[in-house]
């Protein structure tokens, strides 16, 4: 009896969590209204949706399952290389590179998984570091297929569904980038609110105490692990796409800790993060290289150093806030 007392509640609270909020529909509107509030706008805006993505993937393991990565930009190459190469050497149409480029990065996900589950946070930093390194020379090594350091050139990209063609101006680039991200939002926001969030979270909490309760931690770990690296490869995908070039600037250290400094930002373990600390991230660095183009890196640092002293829970605080005042808006609408 008590066991079926517990199981409603967990079904009652994950059907609570599931629902929309105000807040949420709020964002998604004003990120597709975008479209058409900033047109002079669109590559930024792409640029942002794209790591807003890639932010998403780190996200579901080091938000959900507590596995802290310093080289994701592995996954964002690897799902980059695949689209640009099937682009340029099998198809043009961009939803069959995408799906191929998600493919090849989450076998490279489920493939390296049993090396990253081992050890402490600090051994999982220097493997996936040491992974992204590896195929960072590798991409150097075989320039005959990847281009190596002059990049791989060449790609033409089909129309979306057959019916929308690439631009300069990125108009087509932005819906397809924010539709893509936000169907992948939708599956992620799934995954999160079912039994198998729910067991992330209690190995992240309690991997031991999980484990009694009958919890593979494992093959839990080992999943999350796959669906983040399949994340980031559709944001290498679309970054490949929109800007049908790709370089081994996508397999760098710095796009990795560019990633960290996101969700530093944003925060971890509620989605929303990665993709508000993207927003911000790209926003700022934009902002001061048009007044500092030489030492926008120093003003970031500094911003960041604050933020962390402080900033931050003056922001969460008020984002917090905000959101409360439209839920209770949405209430007092319906009534």
């Amino acid at each position: 009896m008590r066991a079926e007392t517990f199981e409603r509640r967990v079904r009652q609270a994950l059907y609570v969590a599931r629902r929309w909020h105000p807040a949420e529909i709020a964002f998604w509107l004003l990120a597709f209204a975008a479209f058409l509030l900033f047109p002079r706008n669109l590559l930024l805006l792409n640029e942002i949706a794209i790591l807003a993505l890639f932010a998403l993937s780190l996200d579901l393991i080091l938000g959900y399952a507590g596995i802290v990565s310093l080289g994701h930009a592995a996954f964002l190459g690897m799902g980059a290389y695949a689209a640009g190469l099937f682009a340029k050497h099998v198809g043009a149409d961009p939803l069959a590179g995408l799906v191929v480029g998600m493919g090849m990065a989450g076998l490279l996900g489920l493939v390296t998984s049993p090396l990253v589950l081992r050890g402490t946070d600090l051994t999982r930093l220097m493997i996936t570091l040491g992974v992204a390194l590896i195929l960072y020379e590798l991409a150097n090594s075989f320039g005959s297929l990847t281009g190596g350091a002059d990049g791989l050139q060449g790609i033409t990209m089909g129309p979306v569904l057959g019916l929308f063609d690439f631009d300069i101006f990125g108009r087509t680039a932005y819906l397809y980038s924010l539709s893509v991200l936000f169907v992948l939002f939708l599956v992620a926001r799934r995954v999160v609110h079912s039994p198998f969030g729910l067991s992330l979270r209690a190995v992240r909490d309690n991997s031991l105490r999980a484990s009694a309760s009958g919890v593979p931690n494992a093959r839990r770990l080992a999943a999350a692990y796959t669906l983040s690296a399949a994340y980031a490869g559709a944001a290498g995908a679309l970054l490949a796409q929109t800007t049908q070039f790709v370089s081994l600037d996508v397999l760098d250290f710095h796009r990795s800790a560019d990633l960290m400094l996101v969700l530093i930002i944003g925060g971890a373990g509620y989605l929303y993060g990665g993709l508000v600390g993207a927003i911000a991230f790209k926003l700022l660095q934009d902002l001061i290289a048009t007044f500092t183009p030489q030492y926008w890196m120093f003003w970031i640092g500094l911003f960041l150093v604050l933020f962390v002293l402080g900033g931050r829970e003056i922001i969460h605080g008020a984002a917090k806030a905000a959101a409360g005042r439209l839920a209770r808006l949405g209430k007092g609408a319906a009534r």
